[in-house]
């Protein structure tokens, strides 16, 4: 994991780098309860739009979009869980490396109105993501503060074969945790950590399968699973000192899993 010092980039600025964490998104059965949870949690405010798949909000904080929460359609199976958006400069050419690299496209690549295209896979190892070109929308304007995005990891059996899958299809540098009984490789960007790659073998959870999971920055982790519990959610892992902060495992009222993470004071 990388630190949690923030960074902000202006909603009128560039697009983020090809292969950059750009975006991070949410389906849910109840739009309405959702926004309650996390403009409680995390101090958001929600405008709507852009709307091609029917209800979507996106979340800022302090008037800097940081996420986006949609409605699933009432029938929908899919699980409730966060998904990360790296960024594509050409999102069609993306789509073909994911295939032949491995991973399939479940969704797109398709026109998100006016704000850019997007495509939503899978790797090898069935771990879902999505790939946003921006347009009118770019993406993120702020990460690594109180109440926005920090770090984004994947937990897969090993983590090797699909660090070069994202290696490959994104740009990424590798640098790997030299461990015996470890198995982790960072994903570099132009010298800067962006994901993280956890390889924990048979302990994936097998109702869950390889997936990535969120961090967002707190300021106090213990407060924040306080309130997570007071809000409806749970907690699956107690706040415990790590090697870049405080971190705790939790889950909103629909179940959808995130991390809190509190940087080193």
């Amino acid at each position: 994991m990388t630190d949690a010092r923030g960074s902000a980039r202006p909603n009128g600025g560039m697009p983020h780098a090809p292969g950059t964490p750009c975006w991070v998104s949410l389906m849910v059965h109840s739009l309405d309860a959702t926004e309650e949870f996390y403009g409680a949690l995390f101090g958001w405010e929600f405008r709507p739009g852009p709307q091609p798949f029917g209800p979507y909000v996106r979340a800022l904080l302090d008037g800097r979009e940081v996420a986006g929460i949609g409605l699933l359609q009432p029938d929908s199976h899919l699980p409730v869980a966060w998904t990360p958006y790296f960024a594509s400069a050409d999102i069609d050419r993306t789509a073909e490396s994911v295939r032949s690299c491995g991973g399939t496209i479940g969704v797109g690549p398709l026109d998100a109105a006016h704000a850019g295209r997007l495509a939503i896979g899978s790797d090898p190892s069935g771990a879902v993501f999505g790939v946003w070109q921006a347009a009118a929308r770019l993406g993120a304007a702020v990460t690594g503060v109180p109440g926005a995005p920090a770090w984004h990891e994947l937990t897969t059996f090993e983590s090797a074969t699909v660090a070069k899958f994202y290696e490959t299809v994104f740009g990424y540098d590798e640098e790997p945790v030299v461990s015996a009984d470890f198995d982790y490789v960072t994903l570099r960007l132009g010298g800067r950590p962006v994901a993280g790659v956890h390889g924990v073998g048979n302990a994936v959870p097998r109702d869950r399968g390889p997936h990535w999971t969120t961090y967002f920055t707190v300021t106090d982790a213990d407060d924040a699973v306080d309130h997570v519990l007071h809000l409806g959610g749970q907690v699956l892992k107690p706040a415990r000192d790590e090697t870049h902060g405080r971190v705790a495992t939790v889950a909103d009222p629909e179940g959808a899993r995130f991390r809190l993470l509190q940087g080193p004071r």
